[in-house]
């Protein structure tokens, strides 16, 4: 039975609202909304406001993390939703990020992390 330990979503943002990719309090919230959201376990946020555009933030979950890297000139970010466990549905914290960016255009690729054939992989 084919089985794996992650799920990873890498988001591709263009087109945002360059004053959301620049708001430092607005992305540590939409980060705490989307770990909310996905059903995920925040152990702390962490976020940095680089000078004179662009953010970086980080969630670190209990199940591995979300992170985003913003440059507000291009209406770009970058971001991550790693995380493990059945129980989280990291794409259930996309509505909540795209609320708060506005992006125009999202690609969105979705990983299967530490696939494995059978339990002898993990040996």
């Amino acid at each position: 039975m084919l089985k794996f330990l992650g799920k990873h979503l890498i988001l591709e943002l263009w087109g945002c609202n360059p004053e959301a990719l620049d708001d430092i309090e607005g992305i540590e919230k939409m980060l705490v909304d989307s770990v909310e959201a996905c059903g995920a376990t925040l152990i702390c946020v962490k976020t940095h406001k680089f000078s004179p555009q662009g953010a970086t933030g980080v969630a670190v979950l209990a199940e591995s993390h979300i992170s985003i890297h913003t440059w507000p000139e291009l209406g770009y970010a970058a971001m991550d939703i790693f995380t493990c466990g059945e129980h989280v549905e990291p794409a259930k914290a996309i509505p909540i990020i795209k609320e708060f960016l506005k992006p125009k255009h999202i690609e969105i690729l979705d990983l299967k992390r530490g696939i494995r054939l059978n339990e002898g992989d993990l040996k």
